[in-house]
């Protein structure tokens, strides 16, 4: 049987993993060490728009240090280098479901150039607390793309894993157009409703805010393009407006929460790769200030 293992029992994390692991698939989750004995203890249980609710109980180490064919590495951008150390082994192939794109270098440093595809899911679950996954988006989707020609055949048996548990996996024709097809959207959508503190149904209908989302996605188009991606604002813009209105992000939750918002890894990512190509973002550059200041204010 096909190993996976799932690095991160949040709301990504925990969805695929409790997926996985009802298809009947050998799904190791590696997390902390108390989520992981709380896992081991109750398993994951899964209330979900796609899927229904149910109790899925992959197996859960603070560690990995068996062979697997597949890591899964869905942790938050800001805790992806101390949890790499949990891995102790090198998987066949190394596929991140993380924001941004800054990740894809460095796991390439940690497992090897030629075992890391590019991936990215589309999807809005939270954690509200330990072994309790909320997935609440009509639908999840994940797109996945290999780099290199050798990793196009266990890319594509990944794809078929993650179908038969029921979550739509599609892989595309390349590792730029994958990675920005995803940040193009989230980094409008992010930034807004954390500067706003309000969901995407506000944002696109409030004039000024309006505005801001409208050139965010213009310039994050604009270097995704400059990139390698070929993309269209237009078409990004329908995805948004389509979006139900009440759809927040991950970014505006975790400032509600407390915790670390990944602002580096997405609006950095933007402004990084914008600078490389001569691109400027102002709206973007704004957007990342506003969210940074709600940051401080909390804390």
């Amino acid at each position: 049987m096909t190993s996976v293992a799932v690095l991160g029992a949040g709301g990504v994390g925990g969805f695929v993993a409790a997926a996985l692991a009802r298809a009947g698939d050998d799904v190791t989750v590696v997390a902390r060490p108390a989520t992981a004995a709380a896992i081991a203890d109750g398993g994951l249980v899964v209330r979900s728009a796609v899927l229904g609710e149910f109790t899925a109980r992959p197996r859960a180490v603070p560690e990995l240090d068996e062979d697997v064919h597949f890591l899964l590495v869905a942790t938050k951008a800001t805790g992806l280098v101390d949890a790499m150390q949990r891995v102790r082994v090198v998987p066949q192939l190394v596929v991140p479901l993380l924001n941004g794109l800054d990740h894809l270098e460095l796991l390439r440093a940690r497992f090897g150039a030629d075992r890391v595809a590019a991936g990215v899911i589309r999807i809005e679950s939270d954690r509200p607390r330990t072994g309790v996954i909320a997935q609440t988006s009509p639908s999840c989707r994940v797109d996945l793309a290999a780099s290199d020609p050798r990793l196009a055949p266990a890319v594509e048996e990944l794809a078929a894993l993650l179908r038969a548990a029921g979550i739509d996996a599609r892989v595309g024709a390349g590792e730029r157009q994958v990675m920005w097809s995803k940040l193009a959207r989230l980094c409008p959508l992010a930034l807004t409703t954390s500067a706003a503190n309000r969901p995407i149904g506000f944002v696109r209908t409030d004039p000024r805010w309006r505005s801001a989302l409208e050139g965010a996605v213009h310039e994050t188009v604009a270097v995704a393009n400059a990139d390698g991606a070929s993309l269209d604002a237009g078409d990004t813009l329908a995805e948004l407006d389509s979006a139900h209105a009440e759809l927040g992000s991950s970014m505006q939750r975790d400032i509600a929460a407390g915790r670390e918002p990944e602002l580096d890894a997405i609006a950095g990512a933007v402004l990084r790769a914008g600078r490389r190509h001569g691109r400027r973002c102002p709206t973007v550059e704004w957007l990342a200030g506003r969210v940074a200041q709600r940051v401080r204010s909390r804390r």
